[in-house]
Order: C-alpha cells, then sequence, then structure tokens
C-alpha cells in the first residue's frame, strides 16, 4: 500500500508583482502570510512503520522556511518571479533534494483565498 503523509508550515513575506489587474497594489512591496503543506508518498518501513520521520521532514521544512520567512520573495535566489506557482516550485526542489518521494506541495493564502497546488504524476 501506498501511504501519504504530510507536513504544513507557514511564513510571512513580502514582494511585488507586475499584474494587468489589481496592477497598482501588486507593483507596490506587500506582504502575506503563505501556508504550505508539502506531502510525501511511499510505502512504510517494515522496521519503523513509517515513509518517512516526520520529524526528519520538519526540521528540513524548518530551513526551507528561514528562506522565505520575513524575507521580500523577489530577492529569494533560485525562486524567480514571486508567484504562488513558483513558490510551490522552489519549495518542491529543495524538498526533493532531500525527500526524492515528494509528490505534492501545496501554497494558500488564508486571508484572500488563493492557492496553488503542485503535484506529481500518480504512479502506475
Amino acid at each position: 500500500m501506498n501511504y501519504e503523509i504530510h507536513q504544513r508550515f507557514y511564513f510571512d513575506a513580502a514582494h511585488t508583482l507586475n499584474r494587468e489587474i489589481e496592477a497598482e497594489g501588486s507593483r507596490r512591496v506587500h506582504g502575506h502570510t503563505y501556508w504550505c503543506e508539502v506531502a510525501l508518498r511511499g510505502v512504510p518501513d517494515a522496521a519503523t512503520g513509517m515513509v518517512t520521520d516526520l520529524g526528519h521532514l520538519r526540521a528540513h521544512l524548518a530551513t526551507v522556511r528561514e528562506q522565505l520567512d520575513h524575507h521580500l520573495l523577489n530577492e529569494v535566489p533560485g525562486l524567480g518571479v514571486p508567484t504562488l506557482e513558483n513558490l510551490c516550485a522552489f519549495i518542491w526542489r529543495a524538498t526533493a533534494a532531500r525527500f526524492g518521494d515528494v509528490c505534492r506541495v501545496r501554497i494558500w493564502r488564508d486571508s484572500i483565498g488563493d492557492g496553488c497546488e503542485l503535484t506529481a504524476p500518480i504512479p502506475e
């Protein structure tokens, strides 16, 4: 059986965006509270009973969070344009480098109802 485990964290960050709609406010530096959930998929290890020890995932995501929390996202190396899509990809790459079984990264902003989810193909 395949299991999916996940860990959630949040970060506060500022950014600017050049957009066609809601352009004036987006071009000014402004901030959001972002929530992120990273999921790993796999078969539990026979000895531990775990897909991955969530403590290891939590510790790793704390280092990812440090790169984003209270930063101007436009200046984060490797992020690119600070969109929800690029945040998902950035966190995926950072996590997949340590955990090869990433299957989903979800980012959302509760305050305005925006979100994005990046998912891996389901193995056949």
